[in-house]
């Protein structure tokens, strides 16, 4: 336990500390995330039989695109070059031409949806750093404080009053007492933050604490529903007492770019 609580407490200091370090260390920092998400997701992939996603075209793929993205949000690179990826979602399909594994469009599939799933979240996340145009750390930074406090009170009211199961078949524990309490704590930072955070009005944080708090819980189910597919209990252990980086952002992955495309249209 207090293994798991220190490292929480590292972890945390770490997220806000790159967020609070400026543009280019901010992008590389999470977009290296999402790639390494990508790795813990092909590893979690391997163990399947008949199934050996294209893991190192996969991977340059996010990394390449996570470039891309970066540069154009420091302003070194046209957006333009991101074509560039087309031969990279080629090569993705061709490889498998030469392995003469069983079900090669297993192997597709699960390489293109790991990509989608883990890397292309993280990109949207960096993106709301910079969806002002110059670098807000404040977005990204209320985003991860909402998505903490969802978090915290869908554990604290669930484990004190929880009794209605939310989705048992995915994850037993959870219930939609826990659910509600989530979505009320993250609401209740949003309004704090819109004192603090000036960067939005009150009625954007609102509706981003209302999205992280419902979007974050299906994330969470989303990735508690892979793990049962594929049958392991943790995407890594790079994280002493909490498993790997993607169930550590599980609820990141769904909330993330749908945030990003709210603040994008308003």
């Amino acid at each position: 336990m207090l293994k798991r609580a220190i490292t929480g407490a590292v972890f945390i200091a770490v997220l806000i500390g790159s967020a609070l370090s400026g543009a280019t260390f901010f992008t590389i920092f999470f977009s290296a995330i999402g790639v390494w998400c990508l790795y813990e997701f092909f590893g979690m992939v391997r163990q399947q039989q008949d199934v050996i996603p294209v893991t190192t075209v996969g991977i340059l793929t996010a990394i390449f695109l996570g470039a891309v993205l970066a540069m154009h949000h420091l302003q070194a690179l046209p957006l333009r070059y991101a074509a560039l990826l087309i031969p990279f979602i080629g090569l993705i399909f061709i490889f498998p031409l030469y392995r003469g594994n069983a079900k090669p469009f297993h192997d597709i599939s699960y390489t293109l949806t790991g990509i989608l799933y883990t890397s292309f979240p993280f990109f949207c996340f960096v993106a709301l750093g910079f969806i002002r145009g110059s670098y807000q750390a404040h977005i990204p930074l209320g985003f991860l404080y909402m998505l903490w406090s969802n978090d915290t009170g869908a554990y604290l009211v669930g484990r004190s009053i929880g009794r209605t199961k939310l989705f048992e078949r995915i994850s037993p524990n959870k219930t939609w007492e826990g659910f509600v309490g989530g979505v009320v704590l993250a609401m209740v930072v949003a309004a704090l933050l819109s004192h603090f955070y000036t960067v939005l009005p009150l009625w954007q944080w609102l509706t981003m604490g209302f999205m992280i708090g419902t979007l974050g819980t299906l994330g969470d189910l989303v990735e508690s529903m892979l793990k049962r597919t594929l049958g392991v209990k943790d995407s890594g252990n790079i994280l002493p007492g909490h498993g790997g980086l993607l169930d550590r952002f599980d609820g990141l992955l769904i909330a993330a770019p749908l945030v990003w495309i709210f603040l994008l249209l308003v």
